[in-house]
């Protein structure tokens, strides 16, 4: 990939995890599950966790939300930034981003969903960073953290490589924040299926781009990318939000992608297990099943087409599923079509002085 971002140092002993809300201030609506999310947090990763003003702050202004995350870029004692939660704003925030202080001090960032908007932001400064991890979603609901998603957190603090694995069961959605049970219980969890392989059995390694289709529209609609070149050998992250994507549409994206001659740009493909229901939509399991089959084969056929020596992985649990992996955004991913193994390298390549 002719854009390679670099990944921030570790988080060190004695500095701080910063929890903000870049989009929406989930805190708001479920306040137990982010006490109890902030908790597990300092548990899990020995450090302190701090907020910031507009974490828990309904109604937050973009000024307001990009102010919060230029100072928590910009304060030495902060190791890693984590996101509540998506949303649906968050390009708004883009324009009041402090460009100059944000590189030259680049800080972990974490979050997923609407948080691509920061991701792609970042990438384009040459900052990496680290795709999944809501705390209001992943940390705070439930009786535990889960096993995947504690070893990803660890991975990021300390710097690691890891093989990721099937956990061998998922949910599209836990319980309603209000909920007291969701404090303390998971959602419908159903056993799944071993990931799918698709194009020629190679090995490859490379960088990471992309995000949450529903966003990635709006990326690419407002000219938040970089000139194609910069995509070349990378790997193309995708993954669905649990609002129903209409198949025609996501059809229509990728022969987009394919006419534009992006697609043909990446060496690797990897597509999230995609949630097939949600809070209010409640479809049965076969048109569930239906549901994600076409998405995969959809693009299947779109890389056949346009992109056919692209390695492609479907179904690793880096989205709007539980339990989560958090993979590298712009840092590394090794995919390997013939062993059916894949790699996050989560490691750092400087030290903050």
């Amino acid at each position: 990939m002719s854009h390679s971002p670099s990944i921030p140092p570790r988080i060190h002993p004695g500095q701080k995890i910063a929890v903000l809300s870049p989009s929406m201030a989930g805190p708001a609506y479920g306040e137990a599950i982010h006490d109890q999310a902030m908790k597990r947090l300092a548990q899990l990763s020995g450090h302190e966790v701090v907020e910031f003003p507009t974490t828990r702050k309904l109604g937050a202004t973009s000024q307001e939300r990009a102010a919060d995350l230029n100072a928590a870029f910009a304060d030495p004692s902060i190791g890693v930034i984590m996101a509540t939660v998506g949303g649906n704003d968050q390009i708004t925030v883009l324009p009041y981003l402090d460009t100059q202080a944000i590189r030259a001090h680049p800080t972990a960032f974490v979050g997923y969903s609407d948080n691509t908007h920061l991701h792609n932001w970042l990438w384009r400064q040459g900052i990496a960073s680290f795709y999944g991890g809501s705390t209001q979603v992943q940390l705070g609901p439930g009786p535990k953290v889960d096993e995947i998603h504690r070893l990803s957190l660890l991975s990021i603090f300390r710097g690691e490589e890891v093989e990721l694995f099937n956990p061998g069961e998922s949910e599209d959605h836990g319980l309603e924040w209000s909920d007291p049970r969701a404090l303390t219980e998971y959602g419908q969890r159903v056993p799944v299926d071993s990931w799918q392989w698709f194009g020629p059995q190679r090995k490859i390694q490379g960088p990471t781009w992309g995000g949450c289709v529903q966003v990635l529209w709006q990326v690419l609609v407002a000219g938040h990318t970089l000139p194609d070149e910069a995509y070349d050998g990378g790997i193309l992250l995708l993954e669905f939000s649990d609002n129903p994507v209409e198949p025609l549409d996501f059809a229509n994206f990728l022969r987009a992608l394919g006419e534009r001659g992006l697609l043909r740009r990446f060496a690797g493909v990897v597509l999230a297990r995609i949630p097939a229901s949600s809070l209010g939509w409640e479809p049965p399991v076969e048109v569930r099943h239906h549901y994600r089959d076409t998405l995969v084969d959809l693009l299947s056929l779109a890389l056949e087409r346009y992109a056919p020596e692209a390695v492609f992985c479907s179904g690793i649990p880096f989205g709007h599923t539980r339990p989560q992996w958090i993979i590298p955004y712009g840092g590394s991913l090794t995919l390997d079509g013939e062993t059916r193994r894949v790699f996050a390298h989560y490691g750092s390549i400087e030290e903050r002085h």
